[in-house]
């Protein structure tokens, strides 16, 4: 079932964006024998640019320097980098089916190394955890798809082109935390420049409002009813976890605090209380 909506939720995406990025390419291709001509046009607003900064004399000098390899070996470097992305998303994402599919046999190991007599209860702590970082990663989930309705209605709302596929976009770049929401406010940002400077200025600063909103009201309330974690633990954790160990640390925080706090109520606080 997971790997059934993970392969539809893909395909509702690259369904979404084909259309605009077609048309977008189609348009550009289109518009640069109109660009070439106002370039050597000195009344038009690229002539005047080129006639200042002399563009064309600076890109043909830039390529003669650094000769054909140069540029075949940025564009291999490019392709490389993208190629290195996708095979990274692919293995991440089958290993990740590996040990959903192998975690009852993972944790049956696992628990082998604790005491007969004590197994029971840190088998009921362990499903504890695993059941909150669940409720964590739904939660996760809820708030980006808060902010992907929150963008489709927004650039609705201001006829910004292609708000459906900007919402999925949006939702999909607010799960990564710390830069994934802010990356995907600028690019919707620029993209409203299409509309007018007006626009643009008021996407950035709904982005800005929206963020904050985020960050101290709908992901602490949320981490909230889900996991039970108080919301300044979860605002700590997040920063504390990604200035230590970047992106990871951000999206593994909250569930690390949640194992914490059981395993101290466990094993700590009872102790103490009673003492």
């Amino acid at each position: 079932m997971v790997v059934a909506a993970l392969l539809l939720f893909l395909a509702g995406f690259a369904a979404l964006i084909e259309p605009p990025v077609a048309h977008e390419v189609t348009a550009l291709i289109k518009a640069v024998p109109t660009w070439l001509q106002q370039l050597h046009d000195h009344h038009s607003a690229l002539g005047r640019l080129e006639d200042r900064y002399h563009i064309v004399s600076r890109v043909k000098q830039a390529l003669s320097s650094q000769g054909a390899s140069g540029v075949v070996g940025g564009l291999l470097g490019a392709g490389k980098t993208v190629l290195n992305a996708l095979t990274s998303l692919v293995i991440v994402i089958i290993v990740t089916l590996y040990l959903m599919a192998g975690l009852p046999a993972i944790k049956r190991f696992c628990l082998r190394f604790v005491a007969a007599s004590k197994r029971g209860r840190a088998q009921e702590i362990t499903e504890e955890i695993l059941n909150r970082t669940g409720r964590f990663l739904l939660g996760n989930i809820a708030t980006s798809a808060i902010a992907g309705l929150a963008t489709f209605a927004w650039c609705w709302a201001v006829s910004v082109p292609y708000p459906a596929a900007l919402g999925v976009f949006v939702a999909l770049m607010d799960l990564v935390p710390i830069v994934g929401s802010t990356l995907a406010g600028v690019i919707v940002s620029l993209v409203a420049l299409s509309v007018s400077l007006l626009i643009a200025g008021l996407t950035a600063g709904f982005y800005t409002a929206f963020r904050l909103a985020e960050d101290y009201l709908i992901m602490p309330r949320a981490m909230k009813y889900a996991v039970d974690v108080h919301p300044i633990v979860t605002i700590v954790g997040v920063l504390v976890g990604g200035a230590l160990l970047g992106i990871i640390g951000a999206l593994v925080a909250i569930p690390v605090a949640v194992a914490i706090g059981i395993i101290l109520d466990e094993y700590v606080f009872t102790r103490t209380d009673a003492s």
